[in-house]
């Protein structure tokens, strides 16, 4: 085939890019001459495979009751989780805790050692934005900050917040009113009497 045939070819619509199947940046821009827009290009498709971002309102329960469920249902899905703390002093503590939160049963996970090691591990604990683990849901607890464009390394964002902290619930207003002005979905999850997890937006 000649170099121009192929080249139609990936401009048009058989590969879902062309005029009928959409915004095509190889068409509408000239990718040599505005290299910038190519970027910018990239960055809203980016922009656009973000994270759904989940927002759990802690009233009824803590965060220590609340976290290993939450790890639980994300490691039956096959995937895998860093939980972001705000210091290291809380990943010490969740570290401890979720070794022991129940008597028959234990989360793996760690928060240091070799490369090679963490690369393993289905949960990875820390208080930076490491993700050795390539972890597939990121949790953010204990009033550790949401970087909207950061979530797009990740299938889904998980945000916990305790309701009894002013402080931490101006946060989450806060990263709410960021993540929807970026346009991106968002949910916000509230307890029931019964205890049930519930959404309420």
């Amino acid at each position: 085939m000649k170099r121009e045939g192929l080249r139609s070819r990936l401009r048009g619509s058989e590969v879902g890019l062309g005029r009928k199947g959409g915004f095509n940046p190889c068409r509408d821009f000239d990718v040599i001459k505005a290299p910038e827009r190519l970027r910018a290009t990239r960055a809203a498709v980016k922009l656009a495979r973000m994270a759904e971002i989940l927002f759990y309102h802690l009233e009824r329960a803590s965060l220590e009751s609340t976290l290993p469920g939450l790890l639980e249902k994300t490691l039956e899905r096959g995937w895998k989780a860093v939980v972001r703390a705000s210091s290291r002093e809380r990943v010490a503590a969740l570290d401890a805790h979720l070794w022991t939160f129940r008597e028959d049963s234990f989360l793996p996970h760690a928060s240091g050692g070799e490369a090679s090691f963490a690369a393993l591990q289905p949960i990875w604990l820390t208080d930076r934005t490491d993700a050795p683990n390539g972890a597939d849901v990121l949790f953010l607890v204990d009033g550790a900050a949401v970087d909207v464009a950061e979530t797009g390394r990740y299938a889904r964002a998980v945000v916990i917040f305790d309701g009894a902290d002013e402080s931490a619930v101006a946060a989450a207003r806060d990263a709410w009113k960021s993540v929807r002005d970026a346009g991106l979905a968002a949910t916000y999850w509230k307890q029931s009497e019964g205890g049930r997890w519930e959404k309420q937006a």
